[in-house]
C-alpha cells in the first residue's frame, strides 16, 4: 500500500496527475476514523490529506472560518470556542461507532456531510460549507464558492461534493460559515413515554414558537430503564427561562419534564450524537431517515420481523439509529422493505466488510438517478480513480 501525503495543493495535483495513466485507484483519507463508511474498496494507494494543515482565513465579526481539510476538527472547534463561536451543526465523532483512532478533520467532516442532533433546526454540514478547494480526477485545482453567503458563484458545487466521501475529488480546503455559542443550555426531559407519544411531543415542540434546538427520544433501556424524550433548547438565560416554562405549559399533556443542564446534559447528548449505545456492541448499524410521524410505524414493523433490534430516534423522529445482529444481510431486505413504503431511505452505517462488499450501503437509486450519479463521476474523475465503488458498485 503506497500513502500519499502531500504538503501543497500543487503536489496534491502532481500526485494524482502520476496516476492517472495507470488508472490506479486512490483512497481519500484525512484522519482515518471514517475508514470503516461506505462500500469496501479495493485500492493500492491512499492519499492522504493530513499534510495540509492550518487555519487560513478566521473573521470572527463576518463569522466565517477556512482551513486546509487536514487540520483536525479539535483544532477548527477550539479557535471557534476561545472567540465564543462555534460550528452550527454539531459534527458527530464515528470513533468509538467504527472502533477507529487519530483525529477527525475538516475536511472529512465536509466530505461526509457529517452533522449532529442540531441539525434538526440548524441545517447539516453541507449548509454552512460555503467554499471548497479540491483536485479532480484530472489533477486540476479547483475553487468553488466564497467566503461570505452572497458570493453564490460555484455554491451548487459546494453542495455537490458535500456528502460524496471523496468520490468525486480530493478537498484541500474548506470554508465554513459559524454561529455564536449559547449563553445557556437546558434540555427538558419527559419520562416513559411510547415512542409514539414520543415522537408526537417532539413534533408538537418543534412546531411551536419557541425554538427547540435539537429534539431526541430514548426508549426504554437505551439510555435508563424507562424512556426518555428530550427537547434542547439554547439562548440567552432570560430568554431560556421564558421558553422552557412555555414549552412544559404546551406540552403538559405529556406530563412535567425535568430540566437538565451542565456536564450530564451535554455527556447525554454526545451519546446521541455519536450514536454511543452500539460503540461496544458487535451490532450492524443502520441510519434510517424517515418523515418523523412514520419513524415509530416503519420501526414497529421492522422490530416484527427482527426482534433483537435496538433503536432511538433522533432529528425530531426523521432519524432513526439501528442496531441488530450482524448476520446475512444484516436485516436489509426487512429494513428497507419498512421504509420504502413511506418515502425514507436507509443507510448501512457499520457492519463487516464482506456484509458491506455485497449490501448496497447507501440507499439503492432508481435507474435515472443512478445515470446521473455515474455521470457527474466521470465529468470530475474520467478515470475513475477516486474511491471507486466507494458508495455504490460500479461507480
Amino acid at each position: 500500500m503506497t500513502l500519499h501525503i502531500p504538503t501543497t495543493e500543487a503536489q496534491a495535483c502532481a500526485i494524482v496527475r502520476s496516476v492517472i495513466d495507470s488508472a490506479t485507484p486512490l483512497s481519500i483519507i484525512g484522519g482515518n476514523t471514517r475508514s470503516g463508511l461506505g462500500r469496501p474498496t479495493q485500492t493500492h494507494s491512499t492519499l492522504s490529506s493530513a499534510g495540509l494543515t492550518g487555519i487560513t482565513l478566521y473573521e470572527p465579526a463576518e463569522m466565517v472560518i477556512g482551513a486546509r481539510a487536514g487540520t483536525p476538527l479539535a483544532e477548527v472547534q477550539k479557535t471557534l470556542a476561545d472567540r465564543g463561536q462555534m460550528l452550527p451543526f454539531e459534527p458527530m465523532d464515528h470513533r468509538a461507532l467504527l472502533g477507529t483512532e487519530g483525529e477527525p478533520t475538516i475536511g472529512a467532516v465536509a466530505a461526509g456531510n457529517i452533522s449532529g442532533p442540531r441539525r434538526i433546526n440548524a441545517g447539516a454540514a453541507r449548509d454552512s460549507l460555503i467554499g471548497v478547494r479540491l483536485v479532480n480526477g484530472r489533477g486540476e485545482a479547483i475553487k468553488s464558492g466564497g467566503r461570505v453567503m452572497k458570493n453564490v458563484t460555484g455554491l451548487d458545487l459546494v453542495k455537490l461534493v458535500a456528502g460524496s466521501y471523496g468520490t468525486l475529488g480530493f478537498l484541500t480546503e474548506v470554508t465554513f460559515r459559524v454561529l455564536p455559542m449559547p449563553e445557556r443550555i437546558v434540555t427538558l426531559v419527559w419520562r416513559g413515554l411510547s415512542d409514539g407519544a414520543g415522537v408526537a411531543l417532539l413534533a408538537k415542540g418543534l412546531g411551536s414558537p419557541f425554538e427547540p434546538m435539537a429534539a431526541a427520544h430514548l426508549p426504554a433501556r437505551i439510555e435508563a430503564e424507562e424512556s426518555l424524550t428530550l427537547l434542547r433548547l439554547e439562548n440567552f438565560s432570560d430568554s431560556i427561562d421564558y421558553r422552557t416554562g412555555e414549552l412544559a405549559l404546551l406540552l403538559g399533556d405529556y406530563g412535567e419534564p425535568d430540566r437538565l443542564e451542565g456536564e450530564a446534559a451535554a455527556a447525554l447528548w454526545r451519546k446521541i450524537r455519536d450514536a454511543a449505545v452500539f460503540a461496544r456492541t458487535s451490532e450492524a448499524v443502520w441510519r434510517l431517515s424517515l418523515k418523523p410521524y412514520d419513524a415509530p410505524q416503519a420501526v414497529a414493523a421492522i422490530k416484527q420481523a427482527l426482534p433483537a433490534m435496538r433503536c432511538f430516534y433522533d432529528w425530531g423522529g426523521g432519524l432513526v439509529w439501528l442496531g441488530l445482529p450482524a448476520k446475512a444481510d444484516a436485516g436489509a431486505a426487512v429494513i428497507r422493505a419498512a421504509v420504502q413504503p413511506f418515502g425514507g431511505h436507509a443507510t448501512l452505517v457499520r457492519a463487516p466488510a464482506a456484509i458491506r462488499a455485497t449490501v448496497p450501503v447507501f440507499e439503492p437509486l432508481a435507474e435515472p438517478l443512478m445515470r446521473v450519479s455515474a455521470g457527474i463521476k466521470t465529468s470530475f474523475d474520467p478515470a475513475g480513480i477516486f474511491e471507486p465503488g466507494r458508495m455504490y458498485a460500479g461507480v
